[in-house]
């Protein structure tokens, strides 16, 4: 039960992030958002129904559908975040009619407002998604496809946003469709960012003839973890080996004069690492 927490209690505040960016930043100033969601807005602008109702009323037929395609097991958090988004819409509803919340309306510049919004979107969704929900809707359909066609989920879901923006041009100017793709824009990095995890590293692979003397001095200066792994050159024949290890940020430089110290002739890969799990990093 407490690890079930630790996931439903985020994957509510992200709810609550994303439907406070909905009707602070992009309903007032009549910007458009992608999936069902935007045909929840598609249908505020058009016949002024409450984003809270339409939401909730979309995603329960996609909701029975994967239920029966996915199963419970992958369907349970994505019931949690539809219904929370659900009751977030309606609590900014009634905070905005009560007039205790008043929304962000841009004036000339609708960048600030453009930004934030994909800010605010982003923030709110990627919580969600690391956490294992969804907010329903087109990433059901998404999973379904992708299950059944062999289509990436990025494709399917990157068609359908394509289609309910470029419907939002009879309801909108299209200089806010053009601001709506740089919320969208932002969206997207915001929730790949915090997807890979806030924290990164890089990953060294290093390739010498004197593997353990590099390990031996690492583990004793950086005290990281490192692995051996045999190799032999295609072109000289030579036995080396590949110095495997991840360290933060901070240590790059000091990890490099180690290794040049020790093998000047040594060949570094350095690669980017978006998240770790593991003694001297993090744990889950």
């Amino acid at each position: 039960m407490l690890q079930q927490l630790r996931l439903i209690i985020p994957i509510m505040i992200g709810t609550a992030i994303y439907a406070f960016g909905l009707h602070y930043f992009v309903i007032p100033n009549q910007l458009m958002e992608g999936g069902v969601t935007g045909i929840a807005v598609l249908l505020n602008y058009a016949a002024g129904l409450p984003l809270s109702i339409s939401t909730l009323v979309l995603n329960i037929p996609l909701f029975f559908l994967g239920w029966k395609a996915l199963g419970r097991g992958q369907m349970l958090y994505t019931l949690i975040g539809v219904i929370s988004l659900s009751c977030f819409l309606a609590l900014m509803e009634q905070l905005i009619d009560r007039e205790w919340v008043i929304p962000f309306h841009g004036t000339n510049d609708y960048m600030l407002v453009a930004l934030y919004a994909g800010v605010s979107l982003g923030t709110g969704l990627g919580i969600v998604f690391r956490f294992g929900g969804t907010t329903g809707g087109v990433d059901i359909i998404a999973r379904i496809v992708s299950r059944s066609k062999g289509m990436s989920m990025g494709q399917i879901i990157l068609s359908f946003d394509a289609v309910i923006i470029g419907i939002s041009l009879f309801y909108i100017t299209i200089e806010k469709v053009l601001y709506t793709l740089v919320t969208v824009f932002i969206a997207s990095k915001l929730i790949d960012f915090i997807q890979d995890g806030a924290y990164a590293a890089k990953a060294f692979s290093i390739i010498s003839e004197h593997g353990e003397a590099i390990s031996d001095q690492i583990s004793l200066e950086l005290e990281r973890g490192v692995t051996l792994i045999p190799a032999k050159g295609a072109f000289s024949g030579q036995q080396k080996e590949v110095v495997y290890c991840v360290v933060q940020r901070q240590e790059i430089r000091r990890l490099k004069t180690i290794v040049r110290n020790i093998d000047p002739k040594a060949f570094i890969v350095i690669n980017e690492v978006h998240d770790v799990l593991g003694e001297g990093f993090k744990e889950e």
